[in-house]
């Protein structure tokens, strides 16, 4: 019988011959009909999968609308991959930003256009790092952009709005809370009250993405900032887990093997191209 073994074997021990060449016949039909169906899902798999994955389509627009942003902004967007890095996040429409050192607006003329009239972006920034130059540059950007606000204060004493974000951006800048430096004016900090401080200003539920250049384990993490302006991923994590933060998970869409950790970060050789976590963190409820 030209029949698969195992297609008709339940048929063939209770009906008549005539009855099994008919039924396996129909089965048959039916089995393949099931197994076409089947093969066209699978070969559609990977595409429904691509689309599963694709950023929402605000934050979309808003990375493609480079006419309304900056472009030395848009030069950085190959190398920190935008999108992505929101969606993975977790952005959406309606949500309180809080932009950490985020008066370059990069993330800001992303996150606006995104979150819409409903949501808000408040980017802080520490004083030693605003000058007049970018005050003016950003004053002209939240002019355009009217769900936009700005705070300042020293570094080292971060005013951030209490009880305020549903999403936070720390992009390229916690290890900074490790650093000490004369020259900007930024005395010795304590990581811990920083975090502290950005646990109080978001809402229970809020999530932080974290962002930083990766440093090799070790026993100095201000010793390695000072050097190399990287951080140890686990002192990160450690960091934010002391503080109240739940780890939620990370992402290698940033990660560069190529990368030996044993550069400066903005050495020609590897600027813009530092092997980076990204690390999601909640606050409970």
């Amino acid at each position: 019988m030209p029949i698969n073994d195992g297609l008709v074997t339940a048929s063939a021990a209770s009906s008549p011959a005539i009855e099994v060449v008919r039924n396996a016949q129909g089965e048959t039909h039916m089995r393949l009909t099931k197994v076409a169906a089947l093969s066209f899902a699978l070969a559609a798999a990977p595409l429904l999968a691509k689309a599963a994955v694709q950023p929402p389509a605000n934050v979309v627009a808003a990375v493609a609308d480079t006419a309304n942003r900056s472009p030395d902004n848009v030069k950085l967007d190959s190398g920190r991959k935008p999108d992505q890095v929101l969606k993975f996040l977790g952005l959406r429409e309606g949500m309180n930003v809080l932009d950490l050192f985020g008066a370059n607006a990069y993330w800001a003329e992303i996150t606006a256009p995104a979150v819409g009239p409903k949501g808000h972006v408040t980017v802080w920034n520490p004083s030693q790092f605003y000058s007049d130059k970018r005050k003016q540059s950003f004053e002209a950007f939240m002019a355009k952009h009217q769900n936009v606000s700005i705070v300042t204060s020293p570094f080292e004493a971060p005013d951030l709005p209490k009880n305020y974000a549903d999403f936070v951006i720390l992009n390229d800048n916690y290890h900074d809370t490790y650093w000490q430096n004369e020259k900007y004016k930024l005395p010795q900090m304590d990581p811990n009250a920083f975090v502290k401080a950005v646990y109080a200003a978001m809402k229970p539920g809020a999530v932080i993405g974290v962002i930083d250049h990766v440093a090799n384990p070790n026993n100095d993490a201000r010793a390695t900032v000072e050097k190399y302006h990287r951080i140890d991923p686990n002192v990160v994590k450690a960091d934010f887990k002391r503080a109240g933060f739940r780890f939620v998970g990370s992402s290698n869409l940033l990660r560069n093997p190529a990368d030996a950790h044993d550069l400066e970060v903005h050495d020609p050789k590897i600027a813009g191209k530092t092997d980076r976590f990204v690390f999601l963190f909640k606050k409970p409820r």
